[in-house]
């Protein structure tokens, strides 16, 4: 009897487990097949992890916030908190996406139809004192991985002319990284599953 019991509690683990990963591949799917598309200006930074393969780890517009931009910092608050933020972009002349205003939690109100929030996180620490200073959120779409072989040559592109991530964003903010794009042109683009 005791042998059964330890059957079926297995297989009720392994079904919870496959359950809880189709979740996770389902709600990834989802924001790369019906999220908010925005294109964001990239620069590369490093192509290789030794366990992985090639990527190009990536800076956006986004990746550096002017502290003026967050619009309810409360008074004498002088260095951030471990904490979220909603940055809200609107699309520029050039057909990238830029900031234009960020909050800490959560935006007081929804963006408007030209506009799209990404929502963030900022480590405890940063310097709010000065308009002038800015924080690093991290959004986690900073790395993009490439076929073997590929991303010494991209990033030696990307020095001399402009690429850019289109993203995916879900309601709530959340990004997946739907393509890396040469100008106008899709170099690689994220299957759905």
């Amino acid at each position: 009897m005791t042998g059964k019991r330890l059957i079926v509690a297995a297989l009720v683990l392994a079904l919870v487990q496959i359950g809880f990963l189709g979740w996770i591949i389902a709600s990834r799917a989802a924001i790369l097949r019906n999220g908010k598309e925005v294109v964001l200006k990239i620069e590369p930074v490093d192509p290789r992890d030794l366990l992985r393969g090639d990527y190009i780890s990536l800076g956006y517009d986004i990746s550096r916030i002017p502290v003026k931009l967050i619009a309810n910092i409360a008074a004498g608050k002088f260095s951030s908190d471990d904490t979220p933020i909603v940055v809200r972009l609107k699309k520029g002349e050039d057909a990238y996406w830029q900031p234009t205003a960020a909050w800490f939690g959560e935006a007081p109100a929804p963006a408007a139809a030209d506009e799209a929030d990404i929502r963030g996180h900022v480590a405890e620490g940063w310097d709010l004192r000065s308009p002038d200073m800015t924080i690093a959120p991290e959004y986690g779409i900073e790395r993009f991985y490439l076929p073997e072989g590929q991303g010494m040559a991209i990033q030696n592109d990307m020095r001399v002319r402009p690429f850019g991530i289109k993203l995916a964003l879900s309601a709530n903010g959340t990004a997946q990284i739907k393509a890396l794009m040469d100008g106008d042109k899709t170099l690689f683009e994220e299957p759905l599953y």
